[in-house]
């Protein structure tokens, strides 16, 4: 028998969030809730993972997710009692204790759960929650204990306003994390009262366990931000400023100087090098690598891209793009998907660039789109410059061969070759291909000399 499996309970409908997409999908710093606790469950060494879903999200968590886990679908939403129970009978006799938790609590850290599974096996309990002290509870459950401080109930927030108890009082609130003993939970979940609304709270276990004289106890986080969980749009903006936080706390103790914490926007799956710097308003969003030595920002944004070594990105926007080392661009570049820079690579103001590549020290430093292009290594490109690369049917590549000189204002009109060595004059519009090491100037341009004798 293992001794523990997981539960994520991500079966409910999430009406407070307002959204066609279901609760457990929507993001938190890149990453989608769902993905947090079976995250969490893996850094737990916890094997086997059973996900309860609805009949309506069940495909699009599976696309998320895949086939690391086990699906359970809830058919109707009857609460998180009977999600558990549907759990639980898929794990008869397999784990010897359950770690259950619900997929909208992103920010509970490994080892604030492990302390709490720790205690639960060490004191033989057959419950045991994670609580935290909370000066405004709001919506949580709170915990209820007798005058010996031994924990009676878990009352859910609907029914604590029947009691006669200030609602926004100091309390232990419930963190919605359990640890249970497999057996004893089979045998007491049937046992569960459905509340007025019809519904089934695994909640009621607590205070089931307290008049049968079990061991029933909880845990308490010593950070409340643990236990936060995501029930409407303004708590989840409240989750994401909390782990975005965390993640500059991390990175900033790795190596990496943030400027600015306040203003700058890490996702989660996002790895930064050593003594890069990221300056103000800069947002390294998910599937982004950034190496070491770099300076990022201010006002950049990355997106899905890489970025090498000693790389310096001045208010530039790059998605889906590839930078190598000692690269520098900016201010006002965007590299579009596609977009690569070798080494040594130089982009000035106002380029972009577009599912073309630049060989080692390329250079362009002022205005121009470059589009479906291969630019040749040590290459100069003039302001101005337009690889015209679509036809109103089809896109066409552009060709410029190493040590090229284009001018300013030249328009090349795919598809066409530049060759090695060769250049062109202001204002050019090439529509034919000019041979290496010559030149060619004009409105169509013409080959005139070569770029040797022009010197």
């Amino acid at each position: 028998m293992n001794e523990w499996a997981g539960v994520i309970l991500a079966a409910g409908n999430g009406e407070r969030m307002k959204s066609r997409i279901s609760k457990p999908l929507h993001k938190v710093c890149g990453k989608e809730l769902i993905r947090y606790p079976v995250e969490l469950l893996a850094q737990l060494n916890i094997g086997r993972v059973v996900v309860v879903v609805s009949t309506a999200n069940r495909e699009a968590i599976r696309a998320v997710l895949g086939d690391d886990v086990e699906y359970v679908v809830q058919p109707q939403a009857s609460g998180t009692g009977d999600a558990l129970r549907l759990a639980a009978e898929s794990l008869p006799d397999e784990a010897q204790r359950l770690l259950v938790q619900g997929a909208d609590a992103p920010l509970a850290r490994p080892e604030v759960v492990k302390h709490q599974m720790e205690v639960h096996r060490t004191n033989e309990n057959r419950m045991t929650a994670l609580s935290a002290k909370a000066s405004a509870p709001g919506d949580l459950g709170r915990v209820q204990r007798d005058a010996d401080g031994r924990m009676t109930a878990i009352v859910e927030s609907r029914d604590f306003r029947n009691l006669d108890e200030a609602i926004d009082a100091p309390a232990e609130v419930n963190g919605g994390i359990y640890c249970f003993e497999n057996r004893w939970l089979r045998e007491n979940l049937p046992q569960i009262e459905p509340s007025g609304g019809g519904e089934v709270y695994l909640t009621a276990l607590a205070a089931m366990g307290a008049r049968q004289g079990e061991k029933i106890d909880s845990v308490l986080a010593s950070d409340p931000e643990d236990i936060l969980a995501v029930n409407d749009r303004r708590q989840l903006a409240d989750v994401e400023a909390v782990q975005r936080r965390r993640i500059c706390d991390r990175w900033m103790m790795a190596g990496v100087t943030i400027t600015d914490p306040s203003s700058v926007y890490i996702d989660a799956d996002v790895s930064i090098g050593q003594d890069t710097v990221i300056k103000p308003n800069t947002m390294l969003l998910s599937g982004s690598r950034v190496g070491e030595d770099c300076e990022i920002g201010p006002n950049t944004t990355v997106s899905e891209s890489r970025v090498g070594d000693r790389c310096r990105v001045t208010a530039s926007a790059l998605e889906g793009a590839t930078l190598e080392s000692d690269v520098r661009m900016g201010p006002f570049c965007h590299l579009r998907p596609g977009a690569y820079l070798e080494r040594n690579v130089y982009l000035g103001n106002y380029v972009e660039v577009k599912e073309s590549r630049f060989a080692q020290g390329a250079v362009m430093g002022h205005f121009g789109f470059i589009g479906d292009a291969s630019i040749g290594a040590r290459s100069n490109l003039g302001a101005g410059l337009i690889t015209c690369n679509y036809d109103g049917i089809d896109k066409h590549r552009t060709n410029i061969g190493d040590d090229s000189f284009i001018g300013c204002d030249t328009m090349l009109v795919a598809p066409v070759t530049v060759g090695a060595g060769a250049a062109t004059g202001a204002g050019a519009v090439v529509t034919k291909d000019i041979p290496a090491g010559l030149l060619a100037v004009g409105v169509p341009a013409k080959i005139i000399r070569s770029k040797a004798k022009s010197n």
